[in-house]
């Protein structure tokens, strides 16, 4: 029976998924340590070794294996070749084909196997669709549990240390004519996205206002050190405890879960510029659907349902009146796992 695996890489950690050609999902591993600290050639070698454990584990050996992909954060090229990417030391990672590296250490157990590259956020929209138009499916996601939709393209936004994204249309993830395609945090946010002043200027790329600069980890400590600076929040909780803004900025899950107002009001602002960043989006691609993935999943269910429903409510104030139809967000089924089952779809025929 021919295997398919996927590779997502992150920041410290990876994921490996495989599949089988009935295109089911049979094996997705716990997060492993790829040591980037250490070079390219350390976290390709732990990469090829929780291949072969993999296979191991389902009983089968990697030449079995009929085709592989590797999902990493951008910016790279079509081919793999990182460049400049921001979670993983320059001095060591720059230029590095990590497509090849993958490939040529596979292929010392297993001559003849190829290896695709993908962006992750691609791979994060791929892996969404995959799932939800039935192209796999996984048992860790019942197809009962899904929408009965028909689905041609989606968009999918990943909220998490920044604002990734990535497209899907005709069930192809869409690359762009260089492998940039899906840069969604870079899009530039009107002023009236932003409660204050203070909030345009956070510094993202090379840009101010930016969607990542309102939708993301950085951006609510960037707007959370500036509001326990104002009087009504000078007795807020954070201004007595230890640590720095960030922090104490990862806290603000738990916080507006139990109903703190000032969480709330971040997480308020977020929800809204997202909603203005999904409808310059969705002029462009006029998706079937626009999928919301990355840490907000895991809000409590009615802190969640008010964001979607805060997202949705600005979407459709300053939308046009052909695009203002829109049903509604929905909140990502593969959750964190999206980028690695995206890449297991593209190591795929």
């Amino acid at each position: 029976m021919p295997y398919y695996i996927g590779v997502d890489v992150g920041g410290t950690t990876s994921t490996l998924a495989v599949g089988n050609d009935r295109r089911e999902v049979v094996y997705v591993s716990p997060q492993f340590a790829t040591t980037p600290d250490l070079g390219p050639q350390s976290s390709i070698a732990a990469i090829s070794v929780a291949a072969q454990e993999a296979m191991a584990h389902l009983g089968a050996p990697l030449t079995e294996v009929a085709g592989a992909a590797i999902a990493t954060p951008g910016p790279a090229t079509m081919d793999g070749v990182l460049l400049a990417t921001p979670n993983l030391n320059r001095e060591l990672w720059n230029n590095f084909n990590i497509r090849a590296g993958l490939e040529a250490a596979l292929r010392q157990h297993h001559p003849t196997l190829g290896v695709r590259y993908l962006g992750d956020g691609q791979a994060a929209a791929l892996g969404e669709y995959a799932i939800r138009s039935r192209q796999l499916t996984w048992n860790r996601v019942p197809a009962d549990s899904l929408p009965n939709e028909t689905l041609n393209s989606l968009f999918m936004v990943i909220v998490g240390t920044g604002l990734g994204g990535g497209a899907v249309l005709g069930g192809q993830a869409i690359q762009g004519s260089q492998g940039r395609a899906g840069h969604v945090g870079h899009i530039l946010l009107p002023s009236y996205a932003f409660r204050y002043e203070h909030d345009q200027k956070l510094l993202k790329g090379n840009a101010y206002a930016t969607s990542e600069s309102a939708v993301s980890l950085s951006g609510l400590a960037h707007q959370l050190e500036y509001r326990l600076k104002l009087p009504e929040w000078a007795a807020h909780s954070l201004n007595h405890i230890e640590g720095t803004v960030r922090e104490k900025a990862k806290r603000l899950r738990e916080l507006v879960g139990a109903g703190d107002p000032l969480a709330q009001q971040l997480f308020d602002d977020q929800a809204k510029a997202l909603g203005i960043t999904l409808l310059s989006v969705n002029y462009l691609g006029d998706y079937d659907r626009l999928v919301i993935g990355g840490g907000v999943c895991d809000l409590v269910p009615s802190v969640r349902d008010r964001y979607r429903e805060l997202a949705e409510e600005e979407y459709r104030k300053h939308a046009l009146d052909g695009f203002r139809n829109l049903d509604r967000f929905e909140f990502s089924v593969c959750g964190d796992e999206a980028p690695v089952i995206g890449a297991l779809r593209w190591s795929m025929p």
